[in-house]
């Protein structure tokens, strides 16, 4: 029996020392695995800007575009700008003059000029402060939906349109969301789901192990 009972321990301690030195291994593989996703990462860049290079564009010009574009993901950029552009169009709408004819559908007075001009500031607002997009979002709404009233039925409804739209779009914006951060998460999940595979597996080993053992006992 004693005998017995030692052998029983000295397995134990195997299947310990194994699943140890797998779980080991495991990680080394993620580590290696996450080390040249990274290497690829910033090799990525480089390649783009070099074959842009090659295209005549030159490298200072693809740097320029490239830090354009980071720079629109990081903010809500065409809704902002549709809010801008609807301010615009709601302003030149109610100037149009044909000769001695003015025309101009909508209230007279300083709402006229005042209501084009806080959505263009709101437009801007949310692409150069994006952290208060849901504020600047609200207020060009309400203004756009209220210049169909106030300001020539909404500069002919395309003004009123295009602000509600961009302000709606504002509003909605989710934050930024980078191709790399995609790629992280993605690959830390397929790290996890890969750990959590080969840990069963090896779990499933060790329960087979020990049952055969067992048995042979």
């Amino acid at each position: 029996m004693k005998e017995a009972s030692a052998s029983e321990q000295q397995t134990d301690e195997h299947q310990t020392d194994e699943q140890q030195a797998s779980l080991l291994a495991l990680s080394r593989r993620s580590r290696r695995a996450a080390e040249r996703e990274t290497a690829a990462e910033r090799e990525a860049p480089g390649t783009d800007h070099f074959e842009q290079g090659t295209d005549g564009s030159g490298p200072g010009g693809a740097q320029e575009d490239a830090g354009f574009r980071h720079w629109c993901r990081q903010r809500p950029f065409i809704s902002g700008l549709l809010v801008v552009l609807g301010g615009i169009e709601l302003f030149f709408s109610s100037q149009l003059d044909t000769g001695n004819l003015q025309i101009q559908f909508g209230i007279e007075g300083l709402q006229a000029t005042v209501i084009p001009i806080v959505l263009v500031l709101l437009g801007a607002s949310a692409i150069f402060r994006p952290t208060h997009h849901v504020f600047y979002g609200i207020i060009a709404l309400v203004l756009g939906v209220y210049s169909l009233i106030g300001v020539n039925l909404g500069g002919f409804i395309f003004g009123m349109l295009l602000s509600s739209i961009g302000a709606v779009l504002v509003v909605a914006w989710m934050g930024p969301r980078g191709p790399r951060a995609k790629k992280a998460k993605k690959s830390k999940k397929s790290h996890a789901k890969e750990l959590g595979a080969e840990a069963s597996a090896a779990e499933r080993k060790g329960n087979q192990e020990s049952v055969s053992e067992e048995r042979d006992s």
